[in-house]
């Protein structure tokens, strides 16, 4: 068995953080926080800078705050965002979320918005085929994050104050437009030599594609970025106990989500961070057409998903603006994460996923499906 990479792990600040201001605005309201105050930065993840904190008593917590400087798309990092879902769901429901502790918006203490949250002793695994793992704990774990991504979704955001989070109708097309926005301005961005990122390919062809076969509304919480990484399993056990980075969450469709989860399966692989399970004949975990039939008993929706394709085709256009937002940030040295030029160096041939799909024509049309 390979051995696991543990995405817990943390290195020397990248990112700058001011100790003589963040010191003392913990110990004035962090219950329980002492000083002297110890700071480690996480080298998983690609948007919001995230730090571990250590304070006098050994006790550790999770800081995440927005990247300094101007900014490309302030949606892109909400802090404000994640601080009130994640205290929504960990008040009032028994979703795995970690506890949030503070929420700070005064810019003068580390010049962009930031909370604190508990630090949540797990693993987080990297590779989703989980190859260290015993095959039976990679079917359990599997089976552990759909069935936690359906907890979810059966949460009455309304009961439990988010009824203004999101809009209730119209979540992909405002996705889509939203996600041209955000790619425009990354496509402009130049680094110091003067490149410029530039635009992803067939843009027009995926806006008619989309056109041509929207899916039903349908409303739920929506994590935004809801994938294996994302999930904290228990030391021991096979069980997820955390959902992280909720930084796009709002409320949406849900098949958003479970496509998000979903997306390597339908994905060539590309022999980088980027695992692409379409083209393997023996997968070393459950298949996705076995974890959507669980997905589909856990909600009470029918299987097989009409048209879940749509789905699978978003995913993969919003991972390709995601990625042309790590080549931004990377090109504006505003990159949070240590392998964020690895990440970005794969933005071509990510930008092509999903034209297998498109290419076969309309999704009414089975014939060509």
């Amino acid at each position: 068995m390979s051995k696991q990479k543990n995405a817990q792990e943390t290195s020397v600040v990248r990112s700058t953080i001011d100790v003589s201001k963040l010191e003392p605005y913990l110990q004035a309201n962090l219950p329980e926080f002492e000083a002297p105050l110890e700071i480690r930065q996480f080298k998983f993840g690609q948007s919001n800078p995230t730090y571990l904190l250590i304070d006098a008593n050994k006790k550790r917590y999770v800081l995440r705050k927005k990247p300094s400087g101007v900014l490309l798309s302030t949606k892109a990092h909400s802090i404000e965002r994640e601080y009130r879902i994640l205290n929504a769901l960990s008040r009032n429901t028994d979703i795995p979320v970690p506890k949030v502790y503070l929420l700070c918006e005064n810019n003068e203490i580390l010049d962009t918005p930031f909370y604190v949250m508990e630090f949540l002793e797990g693993r987080i695994f990297e590779d989703l085929r989980l190859l260290s793992l015993p095959l039976e704990e990679r079917r359990q774990c599997w089976y552990s994050a759909i069935e936690t991504l359906a907890r979810l979704h059966l949460v009455n955001y309304k009961d439990i104050g988010l009824e203004t989070f999101g809009k209730s109708s119209g979540f992909y097309n405002r996705q889509i437009r939203s996600l041209l926005k955000t790619s425009a301005a990354q496509a402009a961005v130049k680094d110091k030599d003067g490149n410029q990122v530039g635009p992803l390919p067939r843009i027009d062809d995926r806006i008619r594609w989309f056109k041509k076969n929207e899916v039903p509304d349908e409303t739920t919480i929506v994590h935004g970025d809801f994938k294996l990484d994302n999930l904290v399993f228990h030391q021991t056990e096979p069980r997820v106990i955390g959902i992280l980075d909720w930084e796009l969450s709002t409320i949406g469709h849900p098949l958003s989500d479970l496509a998000n989860l979903l997306i390597n399966f339908y994905a060539k692989d590309l022999s980088g961070p980027f695992i692409g399970l379409r083209d393997v004949t023996d997968l070393p975990i459950p298949p996705a057409n076995e974890l959507m039939q669980l997905y589909c008993r856990e909600v009470g929706r029918p299987y097989p998903i009409p048209n879940f394709e749509f789905a699978i085709v978003f995913s993969f256009f919003k991972l390709a603006v995601i990625i042309q937002g790590i080549a931004a940030r990377e090109a504006l040295n505003q990159a949070s994460s240590a392998e964020a030029k690895l990440y970005a160096s794969f933005l071509k041939p990510v930008s092509y996923f999903g034209f297998d799909i498109i290419d076969r024509g309309d999704l009414s049309d089975k014939s060509k499906l």
